[in-house]
């Protein structure tokens, strides 16, 4: 069999509703890994909220984080594949004032080791993995540097006009996407970046065709990757927009190892 670039999406895809990697995925992914295989975590979290999760499956191969925007290997700063891309710090800033108008929990603008954030809200348990200690206050006095993403956190009934808001005001500067599960999220990145740039970016580094990508994803923001792979894989558990354009869907759920049972059963492992 062919050598296949496994990109997996996090929430709702490789990890459970309790936010875990089950025993059988771990297992799973050593066996893809050992047959050859090369396994990448493309998630909208940041990485420092998602290295946990990357260091538990013990991996060593390229990340993509905040949707597309940064595309690392974690272990080596001076990879040659590497990209980053930023939203402008004065459309952050700008974005505040969304506030006036919608009721919103959060905003945070995430730059790529650090959070600015308008309010402590906490929108899920591990959005500041070592605390609130450590986060900066979101104001234009305090944020001197364009920072890769701004998450919007708000109740899904609000997300579409907020959108609309966002596009109107900011036209073709940036993407918005939508991710996190029960914990509904927009994520204003960069115009052009969504995840299937960094999937492709990792495929070209190690020389994997187009055709042998597999991608598994749930939400809005694995469109493109679900798109581009050869063989693109939506969960049970995901969103019908996204099952209308996959080449399979699991049969289980993400609570129910259907990213592993599918990787175990396609690839003989």
């Amino acid at each position: 069999m062919d050598k296949k670039l496994i990109a997996v999406d996090l929430d709702g895809t490789t990890l459970n509703h309790q936010s875990l990697i089950s025993d059988k995925t771990k297992q799973v992914f050593l066996k893809a890994k050992d047959a050859g295989h090369i396994i990448s975590i493309a998630t909208g979290r940041p990485y420092r909220n998602s290295k946990h999760y990357y260091d538990q499956l013990k991996m060593i191969t390229p990340m993509i984080n905040f949707n597309g925007a940064l595309c690392h290997l974690p272990n080596e700063k001076n990879w040659t594949s590497q990209y980053h891309k930023t939203v402008s710090r004065d459309i952050a800033i700008d974005m505040l004032d969304l506030k006036k108008d919608f009721d919103i929990q959060l905003i945070a603008a995430e730059l790529l080791d650090s959070v600015y954030t308008d309010e402590s809200f906490l929108p899920y348990p591990d959005f500041f993995p070592h605390g609130q200690k450590d986060v900066l206050k979101l104001s234009a006095a305090n944020l001197k540097e364009s920072p890769t993403s701004v998450c919007v956190f708000t109740a899904q009934e609000n997300q579409e006009k907020i959108i609309n808001k966002i596009i109107q005001r900011y036209g073709n500067l940036v993407e918005v996407r939508t991710w996190g599960g029960n914990t509904p999220c927009l994520e204003v990145v960069s115009a052009g970046v969504q995840k299937a740039l960094g999937v492709e970016r990792v495929a070209s580094a190690y020389g994997i065709k187009q055709q042998n990508v597999i991608a598994f994803g749930d939400e809005d923001n694995d469109y493109e990757m679900i798109q581009y792979a050869g063989n693109g894989v939506v969960m049970k558990n995901g969103i019908q927009a996204l099952k209308n354009i996959a080449n399979d869907i699991t049969e289980e759920s993400n609570d129910n190892d259907g990213l592993a049972l599918y990787l175990e059963k396609h690839l003989s492992l």
